[in-house]
């Protein structure tokens, strides 16, 4: 399975389960499927404990911790694309990137206005439809980027899409990354725009303790 699909878990102090969504925190770890039920059910069995062969302390709500960090990395990386000069910022920016197909992901606040939103989200399928998301607020991106608050964004450098895609994706397993409110017609308009939120299928458990490559989990 690939890192994309994972979040490592590192031993921290007192023998604590600590999420280390970026993959930089010293000592053992665990890697673990990037979803609520995985961790959940780790949790419920111990199967950190067995995996590190010794005594752990996991807390209940380690999936819901989980979330929050790998929030908190999606919107600090919205900041890093803003410095980088790779965000088109506003109706009018993003609307000329999709026309000029220079758009690789397009990112919408979960409480937008509908037409600014129907319009790009058409224009989107019309110019190659790329990668959606919309798990924010207006508020939530606008102080990821130094706004009062934004509605609309898209990537312009493909590399950095690719990243914010996989950041992405993992935060899937445990949130909604389309709204479910959103008219079925506008979000699945398109193969490439994500309308899903947490799969329902292959959310099993999967670890690999003993730092093994996460590709090859141990189950």
């Amino acid at each position: 399975m690939s890192e994309d699909n994972l979040v490592r878990f590192a031993l921290g102090p007192d023998d604590e389960i600590v999420p280390d969504v970026a993959a930089n925190l010293p000592g053992r770890g665990v890697w673990v499927t990037a979803t609520r039920a995985a961790i959940d059910g780790a949790v419920k069995r111990n199967a950190f404990a067995r995996s590190l062969k010794q005594a752990v302390r996991a807390r209940p709500d380690l999936a819901d911790r989980t979330e929050e960090f790998l929030t908190r990395r999606c919107l600090d990386y919205l900041g890093l694309m803003r410095r980088a000069g790779a965000l088109a910022l506003g109706f009018e920016q993003v609307e000329a990137a999709l026309r000029k197909r220079i758009a690789f992901a397009l990112i919408e606040a979960a409480d937008g206005a509908d037409d600014g939103r129907e319009k790009l989200l058409r224009l989107a399928v019309h110019s190659g439809a790329p990668h959606l998301s919309a798990c924010f607020t207006a508020a939530e991106l606008g102080v990821a980027l130094g706004r009062a608050h934004v509605v609309h964004a898209a990537v312009l450098q493909e590399r950095m899409a690719q990243r914010w895609v996989a950041e992405i994706g993992r935060l899937s397993g445990f949130r909604a990354i389309v709204p479910g409110s959103w008219p079925e017609s506008l979000r699945l308009e398109g193969p490439r725009l994500v309308a899903s939120g947490p799969d329902e299928q292959g959310m099993g458990e999967s670890l690999a303790g003993g730092e093994q490559s996460p590709s090859r989990p141990d189950v």
